[in-house]
């Protein structure tokens, strides 16, 4: 069963926006639009952020799926539903199946954060049944089409639907009605692009002036890629980090929305994300996911453009697992260009080990990271050494030290295969 709206025609229209306002009040709250000091300071200008990691389901997804459910027909909730999400829709659709009483089977990626597999379970109860199947969400979709053909039920899709795109879309209403001050620009995460969609029409139609960006994963740039060559595409090989934007393929409804309300899309490396993550928790004690930084990391490569003007960040999504920590800090540090790792093949004499340990590393340098490759040999043999320096600059004179002592080595941070297969 699909939508039969026409995807060539479609575009929001502001009665069903309203409408959708009305509807999804019974379980949306309206989320605070909070000055942000830290960023504003940093950026020079009046950052507000969206805060929609403060949702029941700690992500704006909510609201796209109630709206969507609710508007079933009788035949169709007794025939219950399907759904295929990375985490954050699967929660809203959980809750929303458990606030109107609607059966519903949930797939997520095998790749999926423990917590948000838990936080699903919470939210639905016995009113859903989860399956982990695939790698990605586009693999965990392809199980859900099929289960929802064989017994007839309706699929819920996470953003390629006009009632999930009207649904997120009031999050624009939401931030004009908050703010006193004309919006010079907004800053959206855009994975599918359901957000976007809303979001920009919204905007388009009611803040004309403000210049709509749409920030994407560098690692999942299949928006970004599909704007600029004009057409749907297809990217098999994705980073999934940022998992909540992380899609193979966008939607028919949301390309053809998107390339018509985003004045422009940007690329965001995942390693920005991790050090916007933590600088937003030790900052301003916000927990944020990978997707629900995009919008606050993007800043800044936009930095000389924003100065002085009135910006509005949304934040999608909270449902961060506290065990990618480390793997957060270990890419904001190779980001900032302060972890470097090496192969070092210890020349053949006594006291090498300590030579490198008091006369290569500088003041402030920490090896992070030692295995010896020979454990019977321990000062004659090559190491994996993961070496953490306190400033960028530390770096030519750690090489520079390698070079004039005669230790022999390889740095394997730019080799990205060899990279991931040792460390």
């Amino acid at each position: 069963m699909k939508t039969t709206v026409d995807v060539k025609t479609y575009y929001p229209k502001l009665k069903d926006i309203d409408f959708a306002s009305k509807t999804i009040s019974q379980v949306s709250q309206i989320t605070p639009l909070q000055y942000n000091y830290n960023l504003s300071n940093q950026y020079d200008s009046n950052i507000y952020l969206k805060r929609e990691d403060l949702q029941i389901v700690r992500s704006y997804k909510i609201r796209g799926a109630y709206n969507k459910i609710v508007s079933l027909k009788e035949s169709e909730r007794k025939k219950g539903i399907i759904c295929a999400s990375a985490g954050n829709h699967a929660q809203g659709v959980a809750f929303s199946c458990y606030k109107l009483k609607i059966k519903g089977i949930i797939y997520m990626p095998v790749t999926t954060p423990k917590q948000k597999v838990s936080q699903v379970k919470l939210f639905g109860k016995e009113y859903i049944e989860i399956i982990l199947k695939g790698d990605s969400f586009d693999e965990a979709k392809k199980y859900a089409l099929l289960k929802a053909n064989e017994q007839q039920s309706l699929f819920i899709h996470p953003f390629d639907d006009p009632k999930v795109i009207e649904g997120d879309a009031t999050i624009a209403s939401e931030i004009l009605q908050q703010i006193k001050e004309p919006i010079d620009y907004i800053f959206i995460p855009v994975g599918g692009g359901g957000l976007a969609s809303g979001v920009g029409t919204v905007f388009k139609e009611l803040s004309p002036n403000t210049k709509i960006i749409g920030a994407v994963p560098y690692g999942a740039p299949v928006m970004y890629q599909s704007i600029k060559q004009g057409k749907k595409i297809h990217i098999e090989k994705i980073d999934r980090f940022a998992d909540g934007a992380a899609v193979h393929q966008v939607g028919d409804y949301t390309f053809s929305v998107c390339r018509k309300v985003l004045d422009d899309i940007l690329l965001v490396p995942e390693g920005l994300l991790c050090k916007t993550i933590l600088k937003q928790y030790n900052e301003d004690a916000i927990v944020i996911e990978p997707a629900g930084a995009l919008s606050m990391a993007v800043l800044d490569l936009v930095k000389e453009e924003i100065v002085g003007k009135n910006v509005v960040c949304i934040v999608s999504g909270g449902n961060n697992d506290i065990t990618r920590i480390k793997e957060i800090k270990e890419r904001s540090l190779l980001y900032e260009g302060l972890k470097h790792y090496f192969i070092i093949n210890f020349p053949q004499r006594a006291g090498a080990l300590k030579e490198f340990v008091n006369h290569v590393l500088n003041d402030g340098d920490d090896i992070t990271f030692f295995e010896y490759s020979k454990k019977n040999s321990r000062e004659k043999g090559p190491a994996i050494i993961g070496i953490e320096i306190q400033n960028k600059k530390n770096f030519n004179l750690l090489i520079n030290n390698l070079k004039h002592l005669g230790f022999d080595y390889e740095y394997i941070n730019d080799k990205p295969k060899l990279f991931q297969y040792l460390i």
